[in-house]
């Protein structure tokens, strides 16, 4: 039984919809849900240039209080009734981490929970949202020569975000780490990356981290399947890993994504502060 989603947005989403923090926890509720953590998509560097069409990655930095202030609000609201966790979604973007040390010592104190999360490959000197869309992953693999060189950039990158020495308040769940497979039904490959993904695995165990098991891949029209995938999630419980559900989502209706295509046996746990 999914007890905590550990993963929704919000209307301070660029990307997202204008579905209301109410009508998030009213539904968390009649899901039997006991808690949730919004954890909006965090501002980005601000020297960092976004290179998705619109710009619309992250959270408008001058929304930030407000998104703050209103969820603090929220949590009095429910109180008893729902446990509102106040977090963000950082993204971890390779030669910004100065920034986002900076940014996390200004908000951290005030957050409940946080994940730390990679959407952006650098590719020589550019940047890739690697999951904005086929297009954008097909250029990718261009740049890279093949599929298992951007899946193996993506690890690099998921490792280095583990590694990375970015301050006091470092989020400690890692999110959605196979999210290059997002279009695998469109660049499909044989390799499992599994050294790739036990060194991953081995580092957030030793570093005491959770792992965002996140069911959003599953309701994706070329991924179906959540992320990490189960021989993954196998190895994170052989681990004694924290698995902390997530449905990622950016409407209240995506709440419980991919539940129903979880690891049975997986010990799911709320957030450990």
């Amino acid at each position: 039984m999914i007890i905590h989603d550990g993963h929704v947005h919000t209307p301070w989403c660029p990307h997202g919809t204008m579905d209301s923090l109410a009508d998030y926890c009213e539904e968390a509720i009649k899901l039997g849900m006991k808690g949730i953590t919004f954890a909006e998509h965090a501002p980005l560097p601000p020297s960092f240039t976004d290179p998705t069409p619109l710009k619309d990655s992250g959270m408008d930095p001058k929304h930030l209080e407000s998104y703050i202030d209103h969820i603090q609000a929220l949590k009095k609201e429910y109180k008893g009734k729902l446990n509102i966790l106040l977090g963000l979604e950082v993204d971890y973007i390779e030669g910004f981490e100065r920034e986002t040390t900076y940014f996390l010592n200004e908000v951290g104190s005030l957050l409940d929970d946080s994940i730390l999360s990679v959407h952006f490959l650098k590719i020589d000197e550019d940047y890739f949202c690697i999951d904005y869309s086929p297009d954008t992953f097909a250029e990718a693999i261009q740049l890279l020569g093949s599929t298992e060189n951007v899946y193996k950039r993506y690890f690099q990158t998921v490792l280095a975000s583990i590694e990375a020495n970015i301050g006091h308040f470092k989020p400690k769940r890692i999110g959605h780490i196979t999210l290059a497979r997002k279009f695998h039904k469109r660049f499909p490959t044989n390799a499992l990356f599994n050294e790739e993904t036990t060194q991953i695995l081995s580092l957030i165990q030793k570093k005491g981290y959770e792992l965002d098991y996140n069911g959003a891949g599953c309701v994706k029209p070329l991924c179906k399947e959540p992320y990490p995938y189960d021989h993954i999630i196998d190895q994170a419980i052989e681990l004694n890993i924290p698995l902390v559900y997530g449905s990622d989502a950016h409407q209240v209706s995506a709440l419980m994504s991919g539940h129903d295509q979880l690891v049975p046996h997986a010990p799911l746990t709320k957030p450990i502060r």
